[in-house]
């Protein structure tokens, strides 16, 4: 395949993309979108998969869903995916606080 092949597949999906999507784009996104769609012939969903997938990815490996998660849910991703807070899987808070009074009574 040559460039102009290319340019040829990036202005076909360019003109596809325009009916297609349900989401208004911006004429960047809408460019990289028909790039990435002449290279992945033309299979948008899994281009839709991959880029959910991509972002996914990033968002775990920077520790920006981390980040989210904690402001709005109190949790870490990890914590998610164990079904316990850390607190829970130390055991802290499961005991009670020794009375330091009565510690070496018997």
């Amino acid at each position: 395949m040559s460039l102009d092949e290319l340019d040829d597949d990036v202005t076909a999906a360019l003109e596809q993309l325009e009916g297609d999507t349900t989401v208004a784009l911006d004429r960047e996104t809408r460019n990289e979108l028909a790039l990435l769609v002449a290279v992945f012939d033309g299979d948008t969903d899994e281009l839709l998969r991959r880029g959910v997938h991509a972002l996914f990815r990033q968002t775990v490996d920077t520790g920006d869903l981390d980040f989210h998660l904690r402001q709005s849910y109190d949790v870490t991703y990890d914590e998610y995916l164990a079904g316990m807070t850390y607190d829970e899987m130390t055991g802290h808070g499961q005991f009670s606080q020794r009375d330091d009074d009565r510690r070496y009574q018997m």
